[in-house]
Order: C-alpha cells, then sequence, then structure tokens
C-alpha cells in the first residue's frame, strides 16, 4: 500500500528486504491476502490467548486487520476503474483456491471478491484446475457464478480478468488470446503473475498488487 502511494514497484522493494538474509525472500510475496484453514485460524487463536491472559497483542490485531483489507484491494481497484459501474460487468475469473495445488476455498480471497462483484451487481465466470466443485457447494445456484473447464473459456464476454490464484498454468497465458477476447484490454492481478512493462508493451492496462497501474 505504501508502494502504491509513493509511486514504487513492491518487487524492486521485495527484493530488496529479501536480500538480507536475516529475512530472506520465500515468504515475502505481496498479493490479495491469504486464507487457507491453518494461518487465519492459528492467527485468531493466538491472539485470542493472549487475550485472555491479559496481554496486548497489538501485531496480530494488526495482521488480521491488513490481511482483511488486502482482500479488498482488487474489489478497489476494479470498482476505479469501471468508476463504480459494474451492475452490468462480467469478470473472468482465474483461481478459486485459496493457493495452488489444493481445492481449499476456506476464507480465499476469491470469496470476498466474488461476493464484493455480486453484491454490486456484476457476474463471475471462474476456471480453477481444482477448486470448482467447492464452489458449487458453496453457492449453489447462483445465477450470477459460471464455472468454467478452461482457462480460456472464462475469458469469453468477460470485460476484464482477474487472477486470485497463482496457478502454474496462469503464469504464460495466450496474451495475444486474452488482448483479442476481453471487452476491456485489462487484468487485475492479485498475485502480481506479470510484469507491468510487459502488459504496457502489449496495450493491455495492468493492475497488480504495488505495481503497475496500481502505483499512482
Amino acid at each position: 500500500s505504501i508502494a502504491e502511494e509513493v509511486g514504487a514497484d513492491i518487487e524492486h522493494v521485495r527484493k530488496g528486504i529479501g536480500s538480507d538474509p536475516r529475512i530472506g525472500s520465500l515468504f515475502i510475496e505481496p498479493g490479495c491476502g491469504y486464507g487457507g484453514s491453518c494461518f487465519p485460524k492459528d492467527v485468531r487463536a493466538l491472539n485470542k490467548t493472549a487475550q485472555e491472559n491479559g496481554i496486548e497483542f497489538g501485531l496480530l490485531e494488526a495482521v488480521e486487520n491488513t490481511n482483511r483489507r488486502q482482500k479488498n484491494k482488487i474489489f478497489t481497484y476494479i470498482n476505479q476503474y469501471f468508476n463504480g459501474f459494474l451492475s452490468d460487468k462480467t469478470f473472468a475469473l482465474w483461481g478459486l483456491s485459496f493457493k495452488p495445488n489444493t481445492d481449499d476455498m476456506r476464507e480465499a480471497p476469491s470469496r470476498t471478491l466474488m461476493e464484493a462483484l455480486w453484491s454490486a451487481g456484476a457476474d463471475v465466470q471462474a476456471y480453477d484446475p481444482e477448486a470448482a466443485e467447492q464452489c458449487r457447494k458453496l453457492y449453489p445456484d447462483n445465477a450470477k457464478l459460471k464455472l468454467s473447464d478452461s482457462r480460456d473459456d472464462v475469458l469469453l464476454g468477460a470485460d476484464a480478468l482477474v487472477i486470485c490464484t497463482e496457478w502454474q498454468q496462469f503464469q504464460a497465458p495466450d496474451f495475444e488470446l486474452i488482448r483479442s477476447t476481453l471487452k476491456n484490454l485489462v487484468i487485475f492481478d492479485g498475485r502480481n503473475l506479470y510484469e507491468p512493462d510487459h502488459m504496457a508493451a502489449l496495450g493491455i492496462s495492468y493492475y497488480g498488487v504495488g505495481r503497475g497501474d496500481s502505483v499512482r
């Protein structure tokens, strides 16, 4: 968020911080928030233990609050880009699970995003290699949700592409297909998969987290 406000590229910041061997770069991945069954629950449990024992654990409360804001960040980009007019829009969504190589959607950022889009009147066409069945169970009979078996099929008729999970098959997509299919040449990338300069060269507006067009 600071990088966006001061016009810095968070990838440069990440590499600088990660070059310190006391920190390392393995778990410094800016994005649209964490989810799953373990980390959110463990953070809350540890904070509750502290409170029950009279300890003010402001750091963990800040972690919780920050993650909640991060999960809304992509919707904020989308809403700003379309000037708040989302009721007639359809969004292609790549990734439903909270991380790659699982079908787990517990507290996944994709859920926060989809629910915000639906509340704004938008439709979602989603693809995930593993989590489609879980999504059907979570949102049965939702007329504003269409699940596809193909990464490329969800682009058809979509106003924009949104990425919530860093699956390997999203790392190097067919950008020419994206350019020829989307109604608006814009990608909202919650996992910073692509290089802003490359997207600019392709004529694609690119909103990563702390980089690309999201940096003011």
